[in-house]
């Protein structure tokens, strides 16, 4: 299979709206922490750089990510949210595991957009080894959660523009 290597950081700036009068709510895992947080910030970032206001950001965090779909969900009845971006990273181990939960949190944050309404964007990292997550969490392939935080602004803005 043939994979073309980008970097998550780059975008067209000029191609992203205005997020100054939108809503987001980042549920974070905290298992792996360490590219988690880097994760957050990246979205956090991001958010602000199109013209999120801090205090339109709503940061929680959730014990691990298979815990993420739950989260949203807390954020998604609340109402006061735009769009819920779910950050966490699981790394293959040499069990099943890795399978169960990245199968149910794909799952969960893809049914829970559709029941919703609300975009509930899928900032997880499913890498092979801690070294790819390091280089997807602000390494050489630049910070999915810039990725996760462009994709939550697009998707707010689709849904005001239908």
């Amino acid at each position: 299979m043939s994979e073309k290597k980008k970097n998550l950081s780059d975008y067209d700036i000029h191609a992203v709206p205005d997020a100054s009068t939108m809503k987001f709510g980042i549920v974070v895992s905290e298992w792996n922490d360490e590219i988690t947080f880097a994760l957050c910030r990246g979205a956090i970032d991001t958010l602000m750089k199109h013209g999120a206001k801090d205090e339109n950001i709503q940061l929680h965090y959730v014990p691990g990510s298979f815990e993420l779909p739950l989260g949203a969900r807390f954020l998604t009845n609340a109402g006061e949210v735009d769009a819920v971006i779910c950050i966490g990273c699981v790394i293959q181990g040499e069990t099943r595991h890795f399978d169960f939960i990245c199968n149910a949190v794909a799952d969960g944050i893809t049914n829970l957009g559709l029941q919703t309404n609300v975009p509930v964007i899928f900032g997880v990292l499913t890498p092979n080894t801690w070294e790819q997550a390091k280089d997807r969490a602000g390494g050489k392939h630049g910070n999915k959660g810039d990725e996760a935080a462009i994709t939550a602004i697009k998707m707010v803005n689709l849904k005001r523009k239908i």
